[in-house]
Parts: C-alpha cells; sequence; structure tokens
C-alpha cells in the first residue's frame, strides 16, 4: 500500500473534524449565542448542504490547478475560517465562518478521496478508499467526543482553537513533505450531471443520501437523545461518543476491506439491513447498558461501512467517470447529513429524540430499496468526451 493513501488520510481527518463538531456543542453554542437548539444544530446543516453543493463544482474549477499547490491554497482558506469561528462574538458571524471552512473542507475532502485510488493497485482500490474514508470518519465521529470534553471544560470555541492548530501545521506538513500531483483532464459539468440519467448510478446515489440522512437524524442530536435516556455527565456522555467514534472508523476499513473480498453488492446489502435494524431498535436498548454499547458500536460500524463499498460500486458501474462518481457520492453523503440535521431538527421540536430514532431507521430501510433497483437495472457507460 503506498503510504501517501495514509497522508491523504491524515490531512481528511484534521479538516473534516469541523463538520460535526457541532454536534457535541449545540447547547453549549445555543446558550452563549442565545439562540435555540434547532438553530445551533443548522449550523451542521448549512455545513454539509454548502459541501454538497460545492464539492463537485469546485472540482471542476480547479482541474487543471496542481493538487499540491490547490491543497495548499485551500488549507490556508479552511485556516481563515476556523479563526474567524474562534473569534465570532455573534450567531451571524460563526455562520460566516462555518461557510467559509464548508467551502475549503468540500474540495480538501474530494481530493483526498479521488487520489487514494489512483494511486495503489486495482486490487487495493476499495481498500484505499476505505483507508481514507477512515480518516473522513474519524474526523465526523471522534471529533464530536474530542470537542464535547474540550467544550465542556473551558467553552466551545476550544475545539475550533484546536482545529485551527492541527491546520496550520497541515499547511507546513503538505509544503515540506507532499510531492507535487498533477491533475487529471477536466471531465465538463454537463457530462458530471449526465451520469445521473443511468437508474443504476442515479439510484446508488439516492441511496447514499436516504441512509445518510436517517442516520444523521438521530447523530447531529444525539447528545440530547443520551441526555433524555440516559442521563449521566457530560463525561460519561463523551465516552459514549468515543466508543461509537472508534466503531465507526473501523467501519472505514471493513467496509473497504469487505468490498474487495465479499464483494461491493453484498457488502452493501447486508450492512443497509444491520444499519436500519439497529436505528430502529437503540431506543428500547438505553435501560440495559450491555445491549446498548453492543449496538452503538454495530451502529458505528455499519454507518461508515457501506462508504467504501459504495464508492467501489459506483467505480465499478461506471469506469470511465469513476472520479466524478466520487465526488457525487460524497455530494449525496453531505445532503444526507444537511437533510437529517434540517429534519432531526423539526422532530426534536415537536416530539421525543426517540422519534428521531424511528425516522431515521425508516430513512435506511427506504435506501434499501433505492439500492435493490440500482443493483437490477443495467449498466450503461458514460461517454467523457
Amino acid at each position: 500500500m503506498d503510504k501517501r493513501v495514509y497522508f491523504l488520510m491524515i490531512v481528511s481527518f484534521i479538516v473534516g473534524m469541523v463538520e460535526l463538531i457541532i454536534s457535541g456543542l449545540v447547547d453549549l453554542i445555543a446558550e452563549d449565542l442565545n439562540v435555540s437548539l434547532a438553530a445551533a444544530g443548522f449550523l451542521v446543516t448549512i455545513f454539509s448542504l454548502i459541501f454538497a453543493i460545492a464539492a463537485p463544482i469546485l472540482l471542476l474549477l480547479t482541474a487543471k490547478i496542481e493538487r499540491k499547490k490547490l491543497t495548499l491554497n485551500f488549507l490556508f482558506l479552511f485556516l481563515i475560517g476556523n479563526i474567524i469561528s474562534v473569534l465570532s462574538p455573534t450567531y451571524t458571524i460563526l455562520f460566516i465562518g462555518r461557510t467559509i471552512t464548508a467551502f475549503s473542507c468540500a474540495l480538501l475532502i474530494i481530493l483526498c478521496l479521488v487520489m487514494a485510488p489512483k494511486i495503489v493497485e486495482p486490487k487495493y482500490r476499495g481498500r484505499a478508499i476505505g483507508i481514507v474514508s477512515m480518516g473522513v470518519s474519524g474526523s465526523l465521529v471522534l471529533g464530536v467526543p474530542i470537542g464535547l470534553m474540550l467544550g465542556e471544560t473551558f467553552s466551545w470555541r476550544a475545539p475550533f482553537v484546536l482545529i485551527t492548530i492541527l491546520t496550520a501545521l497541515s499547511i507546513i506538513g503538505v509544503y515540506f513533505w507532499m510531492d507535487r500531483v498533477e491533475p487529471s483532464p477536466p471531465v465538463p459539468l454537463k457530462v458530471q450531471l449526465a451520469t445521473l440519467r443511468s437508474r443504476k448510478i442515479l439510484f446508488a446515489h439516492l441511496t447514499t443520501f436516504l441512509y445518510m440522512t436517517g442516520h444523521s437524524v438521530l447523530y447531529t442530536y444525539f447528545k440530547p437523545f443520551l441526555q433524555e435516556t440516559m442521563g449521566g455527565s457530560a463525561t460519561w456522555i463523551s465516552v459514549l461518543f468515543l466508543v461509537f467514534g472508534v466503531a465507526a472508523v473501523s467501519g472505514g476499513g471493513i467496509g473497504g476491506t469487505l468490498a474487495d473480498t465479499l464483494g461491493t453488492k453484498r457488502t452493501i446489502v447486508v450492512a443497509i439491513i444491520i444499519f436500519g435494524a439497529v436505528m430502529m431498535v437503540i431506543p428500547y436498548t438505553t435501560n440495559i447498558l450491555p445491549v446498548f454499547l453492543f449496538m452503538l458500536v454495530v451502529w458505528g460500524v455499519m454507518s461508515w461501512a457501506i462508504s467504501p463499498a459504495m464508492q467501489s460500486y459506483l467505480i465499478e458501474s461506471s469506469p470511465s467517470t469513476s472520479e466524478i462518481q466520487q465526488s457525487l457520492s460524497n455530494s449525496a453523503l453531505h445532503f444526507g447529513i444537511a437533510s437529517g440535521a434540517f429534519l432531526g431538527g423539526i422532530i426534536i421540536g415537536q416530539a421525543t429524540t426517540h422519534a428521531n430514532a424511528f425516522i431515521g431507521g425508516l430513512l435506511i430501510i427506504a435506501s434499501l430499496g433505492t439500492m435493490y433497483i440500482s443493483l437490477k437495472s443495467k449498466q450503461t457507460e458514460i461517454a467523457v468526451n
């Protein structure tokens, strides 16, 4: 395995931390900036929405730029966004900081994901995507307990100080240690969108959107869910987030390995079934700690085991547009995070957090239907010229 894959994993981890870190800080931000929980949760929604829209567009606009230079420029922009977040005196300024980091993060994550499978042998392609996915999933889930502990100990701004420092170190690391990486030939936006005319491709992306929406409906508000159903101190909740995070990071690697050994289709279908079942059941296990912890680990593993298998499936389904498909897949994933955070905010304002888990489970089960349509659809190759 090319060691540069692990470097891409580290970069993706650092920049990805900022997206869902708000999930462990919603109550602290809401109290400090005098806004509602839903408004604080909307900071996740807007980040993910911008990420989803900007990623394929930025990839197109920067297609001719050498990748090391591009990475340095966007890491610097990411640094500025985090500094604004640290210093923000109002919700509006924090919103602006989140917008800047969302735009920069969108391209940085995609760059990591599209380069990884190209620098390894074909037999390691799924594993390479899985390793970088471990960085992405690790940042999204391990960032939450880290942020929660720092936020409870100091303030909600402390996690953003940490990300700012790590970003500065990343810029230094990229400048001195990363080799030049020449870009792939640019692909017109109309070609990217044309791939969605294929039912096989379209319903695969819809699958990603639905299962991630279901996941985000509960995960964005997992701290209020734990407080409502289990109580406990901030330290205990941080431990539970950490358990989930370790499981989710493992899920990225497990999903990539299973995709290479058992096949992408079987891995996706089995993971979705287990994922949906766990989401529906988990509210009923909070009174039995060992069972709850087991379900939490399975939820964490399944939530990120699907991603590398799905990306490998898309590469198999349309080899000539593989880079486009990885970009669109991550857009679908972040549209799901945005939609889930938004929907979860509505639900939590109208019902108990048990409803978040139930509706999230229904959405994940629905993704099994879209995956079935994709699997049964004919493979159609899209020309890139």
